[in-house]
């Protein structure tokens, strides 16, 4: 929930943990005299400029010495009136200072509560404050790019731009309906479809930039599955390129989950480790095929590993029956690897005449760069990350609502003539854009947006 934002509130801005430097930030509506006085013993201080000071506590006793930085509402990162102590990076000092703070009537800032003041002083919109988080949150240099360019407003500059066709939309349609005698004929107007066209090709053109952002923010979860002794393991070693799972010629080795977070050409990939799937009265490894059904259910990507010394005509549906009986409605794509090749005499990389078919040597690492591409291919990654910005699952959820609804409207209008339909779309459509952005939106949703910042932000 939004609390009271007339606090002022107080927080270490730096990471957790030793280092040279460490910063504490106040922001609030009110005077900060009374913090500057209890602080560093004045009561004024020329803005922006650093000030050497030593930062005493209630006794008088030096905390620590650094320099203190005053920025003056409206021209602050929250737009308050904010002060930042730059003192040493350790934990005890660092505590010691935000505990004085406390002592002069500050509070504890909540996780992005600093990031929060800002929206809500308008210094940013919403996509500007997600995008701070992400850009902090960046596990790689593709990602941190993105997330550059929301934080400098290069979503909600698109997006609003589509905010501001609907509406030129909605003012033209809505005026012919509410003022018949005027005779606007928007239906034989072929300006208004051209227009329409265009907004729904510029929703499109928008999404996939933004699926793009969406896959370097967050990556996919790509699960390994098969029967026991299959490899799983050994592609999980390579893909990671360390040793990150236990792997021996004996079957069942792995009995439990095992996640590896690696990048696979700058995209994040969330690789999943399985137990072998099969029938056993062992209780431990029936917890493990239980798990890893969980897994495989939860996927985004579906690679099932076969020894392909022991298969000389992959067909999915005949080695792993199981996947089609226990989640018939399940979309994740499956891709088969027949592994083990150095063994095999198969010829690495697609396998001619097979759907979703590779063949690898985990061991050898022979065939992973074609299996690699085709990844990237899968989740829709293009490579190229110019003028692609940060965008989150949200984000995305609203352009496709968006699009539904200005495709909608189109069908309405070339279909049925309804004109008072085609408005209730383009109106809902914008509602839609507009909740990316903040302008309309709930005080709720923002306590989950803030809520997942860290502290100090």
């Amino acid at each position: 929930m939004i609390q009271n934002n007339k606090d002022v509130i107080v927080a270490v801005a730096t990471a957790p943990g030793r280092g040279g430097v460490g910063v504490v930030r106040l922001s609030g509506a009110a005077d900060l005299s009374p913090y500057l006085t209890g602080l560093v013993g004045r009561q004024t201080m020329e803005p922006r400029l650093a000030n050497y000071c030593r930062f005493r506590d209630a006794q008088g006793e030096v905390i620590d010495e650094g320099i203190a930085l005053y920025f003056p509402s409206p021209g602050s990162f929250t737009g308050e009136n904010v002060l930042e102590l730059q003192g040493h990076g350790g934990t005890v000092v660092l505590n010691r200072l935000v505990l004085r703070c406390v002592e002069l009537g500050a509070r504890l800032a909540r996780p992005g509560e600093f990031s929060e003041r800002a929206f809500l002083n308008d210094k940013m919109d919403l996509t500007q404050a997600e995008a701070i988080a992400d850009l902090i949150d960046a596990s790689s240099y593709e990602a941190a790019r993105s997330a550059v360019r929301s934080m400098q407003g290069e979503f909600s500059v698109l997006v609003n731009q589509l905010v501001e066709k609907m509406i030129r939309l909605r003012i033209y349609v809505e005026a012919a309906i509410d003022f018949p005698e005027e005779e606007i004929d928007f239906l034989a107007d072929e300006r208004l479809r051209k227009n329409l066209h265009d907004l729904a090709f510029d929703l499109q053109a928008i999404l996939v930039r933004a699926r793009q952002g969406s896959i370097l923010r967050d990556g996919m979860t790509l699960v390994l599955a098969g029967r026991p002794n299959a490899g799983k393991s050994s592609l999980l070693n390579a893909l990671a390129g360390s040793d990150a799972a236990i792997v021996t010629p004996v079957a069942g080795t792995t009995r439990d989950v095992l996640r590896e977070r690696i990048l696979l050409d700058g995209v994040p990939l969330n690789v999943v480790d399985t137990a072998g799937l099969r029938e056993s009265d062992d209780p431990i490894e029936q917890e493990g095929v239980r798990r890893a059904w969980v897994e495989i259910e939860n996927a985004d990507v579906i690679l099932f590993l076969v020894d392909a010394t022991e298969t000389d005509s992959p067909d999915l549906l005949s080695i792993w029956p199981e996947y089609f009986t226990r989640l018939p409605e399940a979309r994740q794509p499956v891709t088969l690897v027949l592994n083990k090749i150095d063994h095999s005499g198969h010829t690495a990389g697609a396998v001619s005449g097979r759907v979703n078919t590779f063949a690898i040597s985990a061991k050898e690492r022979t065939g992973l760069a074609a299996l690699s591409a085709y990844l990237q291919k899968t989740i829709g990654y293009q490579g190229e990350t110019e003028g692609v910005f940060s965008a989150r699952r949200r984000h995305l959820d609203a352009l496709i609502k968006a699009q539904s609804l200005v495709a909608t409207g189109i069908a309405q209008l070339e279909d049925a003539g309804a004109g008072e339909l085609l408005a209730e779309d383009l109106r809902q459509a914008q509602a839609q854009l507009s909740e990316i952005t903040g302008q309309f939106t709930s005080d709720d949703l923002l306590g989950r947006i803030f809520s997942s910042f860290c502290i100090g932000k």
